[in-house]
């Protein structure tokens, strides 16, 4: 068997593991989801997460990981339910603990293997178009593109995360940039699932109103300001 099918087989297991570790954690906890509008049923959540003790925390450290990994997953669920788990500072730090560990394994094992550990992720011809390309070649433009994509909603992180080992970038420098510049849209997701467990729905709803408004703003006073449009074409690129 090849390296790629090996690879392939490999990620198909990781995924349908994954899978069996979410529903089986969300069956854990949806007996008093269901309930967390009354006080009593946002105790019990409180009770059943401190119950889950090592072993909610494993599976919710190893989804993180499968989640960056895999790519197919979204990251989104994963961030509220630590919030909802775990609170929002709580939350945010688990997430950006596991996006840390994560991010650091995969740069260096990129730098390693080289493009082919990244074409059994994405398209080859993603790849080779996102690397030859001018704005991902300047070494002046990288940290800047790298820091506005990860903090930015809409941008492929996992994407950025890989080739991030194939262009010229420090690595000490990337990998702090991949992981706290996701601050933003990570404290905004874990706010809403504390308030989610706090059955507070509406506030969760307008929390993510506010974060998308405040996403659009940030585009908008970029796009005035970046009269080389490095951004829109690293954006553009990575589409």
């Amino acid at each position: 068997m090849s390296k790629k099918k090996k690879f392939k087989v490999l990620k198909i297991t990781l995924l349908i593991l994954a899978i069996i570790v979410f529903v089986g954690l969300i069956a854990y906890l949806f007996p008093v989801m269901k309930n967390l509008s009354t006080h009593e049923g946002q105790e019990a959540f409180k009770q059943r997460v401190d119950e889950s003790g090592l072993y909610g925390f494993l599976s919710l450290l190893g989804l993180q990981i499968a989640q960056i990994i895999l790519v197919v997953l979204p990251g989104e669920p994963l961030e509220v339910l630590a919030g909802m788990c775990y609170g929002a500072v709580g939350g945010t730090i688990f997430i950006l603990f596991s996006v840390f560990i994560t991010t650091t394994i995969l740069f260096w094992l990129v730098r390693k293997y080289g493009k082919s550990f990244v074409y059994h992720a994405f398209d080859q011809k993603r790849i080779d178009r996102i690397e030859k390309s001018k704005v991902f070649q300047n070494p002046k433009n990288l940290e800047y593109i790298f820091a506005v994509c990860f903090a930015i909603i809409g941008p492929p992180k996992d994407l950025l995360v890989y080739i991030g080992g194939l262009l010229p970038v420090k690595p000490l420098r990337f990998i702090m940039i991949a992981t706290f510049c996701r601050f933003p849209s990570i404290i905004s997701s874990t706010i809403v699932g504390q308030y989610f467990s706090e059955g507070n729905w509406k506030i969760s709803f307008l929390i993510y109103g506010i974060t998308l408004i405040i996403t659009i703003a940030t585009l908008l006073i970029i796009k005035i300001f970046d009269k080389e449009k490095i951004t829109e074409r690293a954006l553009n690129e990575l589409k």
